[in-house]
Parts: C-alpha cells; structure tokens; sequence
C-alpha cells in the first residue's frame, strides 16, 4: 500500500532569492520559478532540436526569461538554477553535455528522424555563465531525490523511481545512497537489452534495448503501421476491448515488469515509485499488470515489495528540479 504523503513545500523560505526549476525532457522543456509565493510561472515548449548545438541552452535561457516575466521577478533576481534532464551525460571539460538519444539525432543516425546530427548538446557551461549558480542532475534521479523528500518514497533506504515517458529512466537508492556514477548516469537501465526486435530502434543506436521497445516514442514507430497512431491511441483501442492492442499492451507491460524484476533482484529494492506520462495517464491499468511479473517470482527477493504511483503525480519533474536547489 503506498503510504501518505505530506503536500510538497510550496514556498521557499521568506527572504530566500527565487530559483529557476527546469525540467528538460525528449519531447518538452518546462521551466518554474519558485520564490515565497510557491512553485508558479510555467513555461512549456517543445524541445529544442534545431539549430546549432547550443539551441536547447538557450531555449532553457529564454524559457527562464519568461517565468520571470510571468511570475514579476527580473532574471537577476534568480540566485540558482535546478535542471533535472534526460540523459545520458557527457562531460567536457568537467560540465555536462546531453547526449540524449531524443534530442541528439547524430547518435542512431538518419533512421530516427531528428533533425540534427548533433551527438551531444553543451548544457552546464552555457546555463554557469548566465547564472550564479547552477545544479544538473539526471532527471531520473532527481526525481528520486524529490520522491524521498515529499512523495511515494519516504522513509525508503532500498528504492528507485521509474519514469516511463517518451524515454525510460531510473533513479536508484540503496543503503540510503543515490546512484550516480562516473559521469552521473547511473540508472540508465532502459538502454539494456531485452529483445532481438528489429523494429525497436532506440535513439541511442541500440535495437531491441527497453527504451526502443516501449518508451512513449516506440509505440508510434512500432505500431502505427497496424492503426495505432500513438501511445494514446494502443491504450485507447486496449481499453476498449481490442484484442490485437491489448496482446500488444500485455507483451509491453512483460517487457517493463521484467525490467523491474531485474532491478528488485539486483539492487534488492523495496518500492519502486514510477511516474512519465505514458504511466500516468494509464496508471490504474497498468500498476497491477507491472506487479504481476514480480509476484511469486524468487519470494526471497520480492515478497512484499511495492510498485506505486510516483506521489509528485503528473508535475515529479518540476519538483525534482527544485528538490536540486531547495535547500
């Protein structure tokens, strides 16, 4: 049973300089500000995946320009940036550079359909000469850090937060410590392969790996050929009864849970907390099928382990770039 969970903190401290939250993902950048008055000032655009390599830095830029129009502030009132962004990372010269399969179309090449043949975008150095300070880490774990702090996680030393949205990412804890990694890249569980399908190209060149084969964009690439447009449209068409969407439903939800079940087994996990919009929208339906590929299976490692809905709901990315300059 998923335990309760106090709101999230809606205000800084009185006194206490605003902060920008950004939260970059394949499909959108959102960016907030945050002050006394709460969390406020929403910005939302597509991703940026044009241009020369430095366009998504300053999408990010200008998107913090307008919160702080929106929300009355001036940009030099802003004292810390947080940004929880897809992965993985690259660093140069010690600052991190995305390398994201979503965004970088240079590495799986023409076959994805990105407009770009960049293999990596500058993302820190570009943010450190705009702003005093800045804090980049994997969204993933991010939102692991902020589903620990205020949602589904509380209280859990052995846990991982799951995002399954346009890509698949994994924030992982054990022993109380958060995974990171040489480069902060730790939890990068959907690019492991799980298939030989030929029709499951992921963006990062890999083919048959979970991010290929059940991320948000994989259901349009796979399946539209058989009338299912998008994500949406499969689960609209499974819930309705369609058989043939619903077989495909179940082999993607076997793909999902197995991973899952490889992350209980390894890391000996308690809860995982899971979030994304292909999740979210679908949660209901989908938690019970995710649990089924845990129950039973090697007791010793899974009895009474939690699969839940992350508690931050639709908005875990906003609040796991603050949860990076909160305090």
């Amino acid at each position: 049973m998923q335990t309760s969970s106090p709101t999230p903190p809606d205000r800084l401290p009185p006194g206490a300089r605003p902060v920008a939250c950004v939260d970059i993902g394949g499909t959108k950048v959102a960016v907030s500000v945050a002050d006394e008055q709460g969390l406020r000032a929403r910005v939302v655009e597509a991703t940026a995946t044009q241009g020369d390599r430095g366009a998504l830095a300053q999408q990010i830029i200008a998107l913090i320009s307008q919160s702080c129009t929106l929300a009355g502030l001036n940009v030099s009132d802003i004292a810390a940036v947080g940004v929880a962004s897809c992965g993985p990372f690259v660093l140069n010269q010690g600052l991190v550079e995305l390398a994201a399969p979503n965004i970088c179309g240079g590495l799986a090449g023409v076959a994805r359909g990105l407009p770009n043949d960049w293999t990596s975008v500058p993302l820190e150095a570009p943010l450190r000469a705009a702003f005093p300070v800045v804090r980049v880490e994997n969204d993933a774990i991010a939102a692991l850090v902020a589903e620990r702090r205020w949602g589904a996680l509380q209280g859990q030393d052995h846990c991982a937060y799951v995002t399954w949205s346009t890509g698949i990412g994994l924030g992982l804890c054990v022993d109380g410590h958060i995974l990171r990694g040489k480069n902060g890249n730790a939890g990068h569980a959907g690019h492991s392969f799980v298939s030989d399908h030929l029709d499951g190209l992921c963006g990062c060149g890999n083919v048959g790996d979970v991010e290929g084969l059940v991320a948000g964009n994989a259901m349009a690439r796979r399946f539209s050929a058989q009338g299912y447009a998008d994500a949406a449209t499969l689960f609209i068409a499974a819930k309705a009864g369609d058989t043939r969407a619903m077989a495909i439903i179940d082999d993607i939800c076997r793909v999902m849970g197995r991973t899952l079940y490889n992350l209980v087994v390894t890391l000996d996990l308690q809860r995982i907390s899971i979030g994304g919009s292909v999740f979210w929208h679908h949660r209901t339906w989908l938690l019970p099928r995710l649990q089924a590929h845990l129950a039973g299976k090697l007791p010793a490692l899974t009895h009474g382990v939690e699969l839940v809905a992350a508690g931050l709901g639709e908005r875990v990315g906003d609040w796991a770039a603050l949860a990076l300059v909160a305090g």
